[in-house]
């Protein structure tokens, strides 16, 4: 099994497009109007193989939680977004080489910015 989407609900289509594209620096995949109204929209971020997806006509839903964008230089990927002007949250270090930034989308779908160093404590494969 793969996770390949994941689903947002947005209010503004393009302004959505904009922070995820022009901030965030995900990678505009598709933005189809397959007919009826509709509107699909896809965005990848860089390195991953899972995408996001919004809309219009593709239903309604709440807000997506802590989604999790795991990077190798949390404190360069938090300064560049930054820089875009996104508001990230401070770093937190969680202990057991564990960093997190955060930050949410205009909607209030939120992020987390995560870094896990190569020294970090690994689960038990035999428990």
């Amino acid at each position: 099994m793969r996770l390949e989407l994941v689903p947002l609900s947005v209010s503004d289509v393009d302004r959505s497009i904009t922070f995820y594209r022009d901030v965030v620096g995900f990678v505009l995949d598709h933005d189809v109007s397959p007919g009826h109204g509709m509107r699909v929209v896809q965005l990848t971020p860089p390195g991953s193989s899972c995408s996001i997806s919004f809309g219009v006509g593709m239903g309604a839903g709440a807000p997506v939680s802590n989604l999790h964008l795991v990077v190798d230089d949390l404190d360069s990927v938090r300064a560049g977004l930054a820089a875009n002007g996104l508001d990230v949250s401070p770093v937190q270090d969680m202990g057991g080489g564990v960093r997190y930034a955060f930050f949410a989308d205009p909607d209030g779908n939120s992020w987390a910015l995560q870094e896990i160093s190569a020294g970090a404590a690994l689960p038990d494969p035999a428990s």
